[in-house]
C-alpha cells in the first residue's frame, strides 16, 4: 500500500511541511486538508499590505499552485477533518469521506478569540485572522469613517496604523492599564501609545466594552463607564486560541497546545504537531512554550518533516517576531517573560528608534528593537549562543552592535 502523509490545516506550517517531506525523501502521497478556499498564504500582510490594497490575494500565496503540482502535493480545500481514528489510521472529513494515513501532521493553527458581547453578531463587526476576514473588513473602510479596535495588542495596533493611513478616524480600546501589557514592558507600551497618538489614533486604556449597538450594521460601541463611541467598523483583536480540539478528541496529550517533544512528535509516534497549535520544549528558556510565530512554524515544520521520514532532527531555535506599524519595524529576539531588569539603548520618549534589553539574573534573555536591525541581529546571536555581554556595552551608543561579541570574547 502507498504510504500517505495527511497534513491537517493549510497554514504556514503546512506550506513548509509538505515540500520538506519531499526533501527528506518521502516518496508516498501527501494530502493537505484545509478548511480555507485558498492555497496557503502569508498571514502577516493581511493586517497591512492586503488591508490597504497594496497586495492582492494572489500575491499573498506562499507558493504558486504549479509548485505543489510539480511536487505531487494534493490539496482538499474547503474541507475539514472532523475526527481521527488512531487505531485504524484514518481521518474523517466533514462530508463523510474517510482517508487512510501512514503518518499524520496536525498544522491546525489557531483561531481568533471571540467576544461574548451583545451586538457582537452585527454586520461591520470583524475579527482579523483569515483572508476572508480582511476582505470583509475592507468593505467597511472609507476615509472619514469611524473605526473602533477592541484590543491593544500587536494585531490591534497594526490594524489601527493601517486604517489611520487609509484616513479613517480610529480609536483603540484596551481593558488593561496600557497597550501591549501582556507582552512587553511599560517603556515600549508608552512608546507605542505616543506614536499612535502622534498619528491621530485615540488610545483608551482601562476600558471595558459593554455592548455593540446597531440595527443591522454596527453604529456604536458602548463602554462600561458609560462612554459611547460612533463606529462604522469594529475590529476585535483580543488574542487567539490554539485549535487543539481534534487532537484532544483523538486522545493525544494536550495542554496549552498539542504537546510534542523536540522532534515535533506528539504522544502518538505516527502524529506530529507543528506551528501555533503545538506546545513544545524550548532549550533556551527550559520550559514548554507555544509560539504564535511564522518563523517558528516554518522551522518547526522542517524538523517535523524529518521526523516523519525517520531522519530525527531536533527543533532548537530562538523565538523571534516582528511587527510593522507606520514607519516602525519592531524586531523581537527571544522571550522577555521572567525578566528582572530592562535597559534601554536610545530614547523611547522622543524619536522612533531604540532597543530595549531584558535581563534575568544578569543574563540577556530578550530584546525589542525598533528600527534597530543591527541591534536585533546581534542580540539574537548573543541570546542564541549564551554569550555574556556587559550591560553597559549594550547601552553605550558609541559602541557599534557588531563590536559587542568581539568585546565579549576578548
Amino acid at each position: 500500500m502507498t504510504e500517505t502523509c495527511i497534513i491537517v490545516g493549510g497554514s504556514h506550517a503546512a506550506a513548509q511541511l509538505a515540500p520538506s517531506l519531499r526533501q527528506e525523501g518521502w516518496a508516498g502521497r501527501i494530502i493537505v486538508v484545509s478548511d480555507e478556499s485558498s492555497l496557503p498564504y502569508h498571514r502577516p500582510p493581511l493586517s497591512k499590505d492586503f488591508l490597504q490594497g497594496s497586495r492582492d490575494a494572489q500575491a499573498l500565496l506562499i507558493r504558486p499552485a504549479d509548485f505543489y503540482t510539480q511536487q505531487g502535493i494534493e490539496f482538499k480545500l474547503n474541507r475539514r477533518v472532523t475526527s481521527i481514528d488512531r487505531a485504524a489510521h484514518t481521518v474523517t472529513l466533514n462530508d463523510g469521506e474517510q482517508l487512510n494515513y501512514t503518518k499524520l501532521a496536525l498544522c491546525t493553527g489557531a483561531r481568533a478569540r471571540q467576544v461574548a458581547l451583545p451586538g457582537a453578531d452585527l454586520d461591520g463587526v470583524h475579527y482579523l485572522r483569515t483572508l476572508e476576514d480582511v476582505a470583509a473588513i475592507k468593505r467597511s473602510v472609507a476615509p472619514g469613517r469611524h473605526a473602533v479596535i477592541i484590543g491593544g495588542g500587536y494585531i490591534g495596533l497594526e490594524t489601527a496604523s493601517v486604517l489611520r493611513k487609509m484616513e479613517m478616524e480610529v480609536t483603540v480600546l484596551e481593558m488593561a492599564p496600557r497597550v501591549l501589557a501582556r507582552v512587553t514592558t511599560e517603556e515600549l507600551s508608552a512608546f507605542y501609545s505616543r506614536v499612535h497618538t502622534e498619528e491621530g489614533v485615540v488610545i483608551k486604556t482601562g476600558v471595558s466594552v459593554a455592548s455593540l449597538q446597531g440595527t443591522d450594521h454596527v453604529s456604536a460601541v458602548c463602554c462600561e463607564d458609560g462612554a459611547e463611541l460612533v463606529a462604522d467598523l469594529v475590529v476585535v483583536g483580543v488574542g487567539i486560541l490554539p485549535n487543539t480540539e481534534l487532537a484532544e478528541a483523538a486522545g493525544l496529550t494536550v495542554g496549552n497546545g498539542i504537546v510534542v517533544d523536540e522532534y515535533c512528535q506528539s504522544s502518538d509516534a505516527d502524529i506530529v504537531a507543528v506551528g501555533d497549535c503545538s506546545l513544545h520544549p524550548n532549550q533556551f528558556y527550559d520550559r514548554q512554550i507555544r509560539l504564535e510565530s511564522v518563523p517558528n512554524a516554518t522551522e518547526q515544520a522542517k524538523s517535523a518533516a524529518a521526523t516523519l521520514c525517520g531522519n530525527a532532527k531536533p527543533y532548537h531555535a530562538l523565538p523571534w517576531f516582528w511587527s510593522n506599524q507606520y514607519d516602525l519595524m519592531l524586531q523581537i529576539a527571544g522571550l522577555s517573560q521572567g525578566f528582572d531588569e530592562v535597559a534601554i539603548r536610545g530614547d523611547t520618549t522622543s524619536g522612533r528608534s531604540f532597543a530595549a534589553f531584558y535581563f534575568q539574573q544578569g543574563r540577556l534573555i530578550a530584546a525589542d528593537c525598533v528600527n534597530r536591525p543591527q541591534e536585533f541581529m546581534q542580540s539574537r546571536k548573543i541570546i542564541s549562543e549564551g554569550t555574556p555581554v556587559a550591560r553597559e556595552r549594550l547601552l553605550d551608543e558609541s559602541i557599534a552592535p557588531k563590536q559587542w561579541l568581539d568585546d565579549a570574547t576578548q
